[in-house]
């Protein structure tokens, strides 16, 4: 039998082996207290949301579980009318589930509301963003950020998404804005504040080449020089390439969850009429 026994000094450690095996024992008990277990951000058990149609209740979203770890961009794609928007509605507290746990960092916030599932730091930026008539640009970051933000600030913000400052800070979010804007304005609002989780609800639409180049430039940033827990729903091959994962979601199920290597090829052989967006770069 074999025995070791270890002195820990803070993160260095110092392992004494006893044994005619004992070389093999040390590098098993240091690779066993050096390894870094991987943190879940976002654990999604068994997920259901359903809605009432002439008294027969019917799954948008059915019995759906996975896990975001801390720092991964996970992307979920799949035809349109799969679920996807409603499962990312369900996670922010928009919709809330039938069934279903949702732990968000350790805490369950299954029962939280969207106010208090934004305290617990969750960022949303919806597929089609709301319109505030007479509400400035710039108070409308200070709103997201919980406090009133410098003007330089504002305008930091507003440049990271492709927006000139000095032509947008104090314009209204109204009707003169385009789609493309809104999509850049909402963007911005979601980084205006730390979050422990960020959703995209199809980043890319409505907006031009340019910008989204841009929201790309951004999107890499956030995964690998701040480490930011992301969910990207899209259909947009550049996104979906940038993933640690990738989930698929068809019908309001799981249909494949894996790899980015391994999911995308599959994604990338299936037919036009399915994916039709996937292939346009």
């Amino acid at each position: 039998m074999l025995h070791f026994h270890a002195i820990y000094s803070f993160d260095t450690y110092i392992i004494q082996d006893v044994g005619a095996k004992g070389i093999l024992a040390r590098q098993t008990l240091y690779k066993f207290l050096t390894q870094k277990g991987d943190e879940l951000m976002l654990e999604v058990k068994n997920l259901t949301f359903q809605v009432n149609e002439n008294g027969i209740e019917r799954s948008i979203v059915e019995n759906i579980s996975f896990n975001v770890e801390d720092g991964e961009m996970l992307v979920i794609t799949g035809p349109n009318g799969g679920g996807k928007s409603t499962l990312a509605k369900v996670l922010m507290g928009i919709d809330q589930a039938s069934a279903g746990q949702i732990i968000l960092d350790g805490t369950d916030i299954s029962d939280y509301d969207i106010n208090h599932r934004a305290e617990a730091g969750i960022g949303y930026a919806f597929q089609q963003p709301p319109r505030f008539k007479g509400m400035t640009v710039s108070k409308l970051l200070s709103l997201a950020a919980g406090e009133d933000l410098t003007r330089d600030v504002c305008c930091r913000l507003l440049s990271t998404v492709g927006l000139c400052a000095n032509e947008y800070i104090e314009r209204e979010v109204d009707g003169t804005l385009s789609g493309g804007e809104m999509k850049r304005l909402e963007i911005a609002t979601v980084l205006a504040k730390p979050h422990k989780l960020c959703i995209f609800d199809e980043p890319e639409a409505g907006i031009d080449l340019w910008s989204f180049s841009m929201l790309i430039e951004q999107f890499e940033k956030m995964h690998k020089e701040k480490k930011q827990s992301l969910i990207l729903i899209s259909h947009q091959e550049r996104i979906i390439q940038m993933a640690d994962r990738i989930m698929v979601i068809e019908g309001g199920k799981i249909a494949s969850i894996g790899q980015t290597a391994d999911i995308l090829p599959q994604l990338l052989g299936k037919t036009a009429d399915s994916y039709s967006c996937l292939k346009c770069r």
